[in-house]
């Protein structure tokens, strides 16, 4: 174990503290991609980032029970030119975390090089570390997402079942991240998947249910122009619809770009603009650990609507250590107003400047 992490840590520091010698050019994110699946599920590794990531929210044996498994890739572009099996050209980690109500948020991790104890698929949803893993599989009635992942403090065996079709982000995928062209990401959303599988905790083992969001991006760079980090929402909206919203903050909590996308009932999806997003912080709870004071309840203004965050625990607060020390509050929220639902809520950059 000790090995393990001497292997795995000191060459995960460049992800989050990108050397201006950089050896490589990155490809850029430009508008008009075309997107094509399951192939896209699959990783990019020409980009400098990328992730996978699945929230979502149990109902059974009691409600609002929120899990998260994500799985980060980056490509540090430092180590290109060697030619050792060892160098570390695609680095993957992962980050999972349960929150129950009246409980402590729960949070486990894990990292490794793409091909010293993780790997990834360029063709497929197919990203592990160790028995960690999220895979997309075929069946006669249709496809599933697999979720696997075991800690001493938690662990899951989740399969989802979509219920709805991809949402592409943005303008067909393309997601913009600031007014300038060149801070943008590939954005593939998969709300509505049914959650059916096995939790195991201090109570034991448990058959659950529930609803999951998944979200794939990647990106080479979408932090930019004086931002410090983000807020960003995605709900499993109560009629069966879908939600997602978020802004770019600067050091002084001013909005600094917006975007919102809202796939009602019947399927039709509506985009709001910079101009027609507006987040409002209603309630903060400030961390004892980090000193951060985090906007837990939040207006969300787009369109017509009008929503508030309501978050199951206040605690949801994130410190990871790989690949690189980061802290931020990433938890299962409701939603009230207008529109109804649950879902999660990600803010960084309350406890110093993200770097991304």
């Amino acid at each position: 174990m000790q090995r393990r992490r001497f292997l795995a840590t000191p060459l995960l520091l460049p992800t989050l503290t990108w050397p201006a010698e950089a050896l490589l050019a990155y490809p850029p994110v430009t508008p008009g991609p075309r997107l094509a699946f399951p192939r896209d599920h699959g990783g990019h590794p020409d980009f400098r980032t990328e992730w996978w990531y699945v929230t979502g929210a149990l109902d059974s044996p009691q409600p609002d029970v929120g899990f998260q498994l994500t799985f980060f890739r980056n490509r540090p572009g430092t180590a290109e030119t060697l030619r050792s099996p060892l160098a570390a050209r695609q680095i993957l980690w992962a980050h999972a975390a349960l929150t129950v109500p009246g409980e402590r948020l729960r949070h486990t991790e894990r990292a490794a090089r793409a091909n010293l104890g993780g790997s990834f698929s360029s063709v497929d949803c197919d990203v592990s570390i160790g028995s960690w893993r999220m895979h997309r599989e075929d069946h006669a009635q249709g496809e599933v997402l697999r979720l696997q992942m075991q800690s001493p403090q938690f662990s899951f065996d989740f399969t989802l079942t979509p219920s709805q079709p991809l949402l592409l982000q943005g303008d067909n995928g393309y997601s913009r991240k600031s007014h300038a062209a060149d801070l943008a990401s590939y954005y593939v959303s998969w709300p509505q998947l049914r959650v059916d599988g096995v939790l195991v905790r201090d109570s034991g083992r448990q058959e659950v249910h529930g609803r999951a969001w998944f979200d794939h991006e990647w990106s080479t760079a979408i932090l930019g122009g004086g931002a410090v980090g983000w807020d960003w929402l995605g709900i499993n909206l109560a009629d069966g619809g879908a939600l997602m919203a978020f802004r770019m903050r600067d050091a002084q909590g001013r909005t600094l770009f917006a975007h919102a996308a809202w796939r009602d009932a019947a399927g039709q999806l509506r985009h709001f603009g910079a101009a027609d997003v507006v987040f409002t912080p209603r309630r903060r709870w400030t961390s004892p650990r980090s000193g951060a004071s985090y906007p837990v309840e939040m207006e969300i203004h787009f369109g017509e609507q009008l929503l508030r965050t309501l978050p199951v625990l206040d605690d949801q607060e994130l410190s990871a250590s790989q690949p690189a020390p980061v802290v931020y509050w990433e938890g299962l929220v409701k939603v009230e107003g207008s529109l109804r639902g649950r879902g999660y809520l990600e803010m960084t950059g309350y406890a110093g400047t993200l770097r991304l």
